[in-house]
């Protein structure tokens, strides 16, 4: 299970000894607290094997997992906590993409959508 695999990860982890940061789950090679640009690095290396978007970034795939969240039916408030927003008002950014979602499948099931 999950659960199972990150407690041995983080029990391997204390038996390193170069590891400096303790507090924090995810980690450099030099055992470190993983900072903003590698991950951004880390992301964009991925997103340039499986896709041809100009656009790749840390931004990017959060806001696909909302928007795709929202197209699946969670509701704005789960997904305004998954996402640490503060405001509903942040989160209702990512119901745009829903809202044409939605359209589309209420068009193609509307009994006069051929007339």
């Amino acid at each position: 299970s999950t659960t199972l695999l990150f407690n041995s990860y983080l029990s391997a982890r204390e038996s390193l000894d170069f590891v400096r940061d303790k507090d924090y789950v995810f980690l450099t090679k030099s055992g470190v607290k993983i900072y903003e640009i590698l991950v951004y690095r880390i992301i964009k290396g991925y997103f340039s094997k499986v896709s041809s978007k100009v656009k790749k970034s840390p931004h990017v795939l959060r806001h696909t997992f909302a928007t795709h969240l929202l197209n699946k039916g969670a509701d704005l408030n789960s997904v305004k906590e998954l996402l640490g927003h503060s405001s509903l008002a942040s989160t209702q950014v990512y119901t745009h993409n829903s809202i044409a979602e939605l359209k589309k499948v209420h068009a193609a099931a509307h009994p006069r959508r051929n007339k």
